[in-house]
């Protein structure tokens, strides 16, 4: 019995990273929804839409660029406690101020500024506790990365149909109090489960405070990056693919939803559905995905999961056929994290795992801000429906990046955790060895998937 108890207790962290990620994410997308929609019903602009995606998005970039050698620092359980906090306290000040009638405009920019500036330490926080934490609860690291993904998407799924259904029913400010709450019951979480982690703690060994140190950790995480041919590769696909992404959910899709479909039950349906789609992929591959080439699982994968989207929204204005297409691209999406987690969580050391996951975080998301403010700029010049064919072919071009760079075959290399049927066939096999000449960091997301 005593042995039930202890693998108990050391599951005990990991379902804590999980269920507090599961739902800072499901409140994530409450904001994802609530934001715009609040923008577009109080100022009727897509080109002030666009400029709130660029002001919450631009701080992400910051925080990611200058923020790795703070989480070990601090230590990447308050860290993750502090930046949930923060980010319910931005929240809910927008409906707050709001309903007492003292909210101008620019204050909705600085308070989601400040939201995205804290946002991202929390989850590159509790992004990279994952391996430790597997190991902790005695879990293999790619099955706790497909759960880590797998419950996020649900999340997102779940967050992103109760916002359609609750901006309808009470209004947009109402929602993102509820939004608010879920920051606070996150940060709640990690302050309990996560207890008695080493790796959770602050960094014991770390030099003296001093700018020279702090650059010097920053220039390790750089480093990393820039000495990866296939971890570059990734970051600049997925750079181009967060861009557009962003100015499909901050701008493309709730004016399509609001001029050509049922509104914000519509949109929250189609976020829900490419949500349900995404859980359903990164279970399959969970489930299968072994068996197969990564490098040409992920190839097929990651041009199936975008640029479709935005053709089928520019030349139909029904939901139908926008909805099987958000499926089908939720599930081609799915699989991406997953592969590009277990590629390249094994070859970082723990010691840089942070700082080298700021650096590929602010990599992946340096052109959100733009994204956001490209796309109200050009619904307002060309059209809804022009918007959405240009942002369409970047996002076609940018993945088809895999087929034509020769780095990407590194995808397909040994990996350690490869199942035995695996390894032996260089055809189905993984990534950089943990202990190879070239180890990466913690995968990027793309933001759509």
């Amino acid at each position: 019995m005593s042995g039930g108890k202890n693998n108990t207790s050391g599951r005990l962290p990991l379902t804590a990273v999980l269920a507090a990620n599961s739902i800072s994410t499901a409140g994530t997308s409450l904001t994802l929804i609530g934001v715009p929609w609040f923008v577009l019903e109080t100022t009727g602009s897509a080109g002030r839409a666009g400029l709130v995606a660029f002001c919450a998005t631009l701080p992400i970039v910051v925080s990611a660029l200058i923020g790795g050698p703070v989480i070990d620092r601090i230590g990447r359980r308050r860290v993750s406690i502090a930046s949930d906090t923060v980010c319910g306290l931005a929240v809910a000040a927008v409906p707050l101020l709001y309903f007492a009638d003292a909210l101008a405009f620019w204050m909705l920019c600085a308070l989601m500024a400040l939201n995205g500036l804290a946002h991202t330490p929390g989850n590159t926080a509790r992004y990279v506790l994952v391996p430790d934490l597997a190991e902790h609860a005695g879990t293999t690291l790619a099955r706790a990365a497909s759960l880590f993904d797998a419950v996020s998407r649900g999340a997102r799924m779940v967050g992103a149909a109760l916002a359609g259904v609750l901006i309808s029913l009470v209004g947009a400010e109402t929602v993102l109090l509820l939004d608010a709450a879920t920051f606070l019951a996150s940060a709640a979480l990690i302050a309990a489960g996560v207890r008695g982690v080493r790796a959770a703690e602050p960094l014991k060994a770390a030099a003296p405070v001093s700018l020279r140190a702090y650059r010097r950790e920053l220039r390790e995480g750089y480093a990393y990056l820039f000495g990866n041919r296939l971890l570059l590769g990734v970051v600049v696909m997925v750079l181009f693919m967060n861009g557009t992404d962003q100015g499909w959910n901050a701008v493309l899709l709730p004016v399509h939803a609001s001029a050509e479909l049922g509104g914000a039950r519509d949109l929250g349906l189609l976020t829900a559905l490419f949500g349900a789609g995404g859980l359903t992929g990164a279970l399959l591959y969970g489930a299968v995905g072994h068996r197969y080439s990564r490098r040409t699982v992920f190839t097929v994968c990651v041009v199936l999961c975008g640029a479709p989207r935005f053709l089928v929204a520019a030349l139909t204005g029904t939901t139908l056929p926008l909805a099987v297409t958000m499926v089908l691209s939720g599930i081609a999406g799915g699989v991406l994290n997953p592969i590009l987690t277990t590629v390249i969580y094994g070859s970082v050391p723990d010691a840089l795992r942070s700082r080298v996951s700021g650096a590929v975080t602010a990599g992946c998301e340096l052109a959100m801000p733009v994204g956001g403010l490209a796309a109200g700029l050009l619904v307002e010049s060309a059209g809804a429906s022009g918007a959405l064919l240009a942002m369409g072919a970047v996002y076609l071009i940018a993945t088809l990046s895999p087929l034509v760079f020769p780095a990407w075959r590194a995808m397909d290399d040994p990996l350690p955790g490869d199942p035995v049927d695996r390894a032996a066939d260089p055809v189905s096999s993984s990534g950089p060895s943990r202990r190879g000449p070239a180890p990466a960091a913690s995968p990027p997301h793309p933001s759509g998937s």
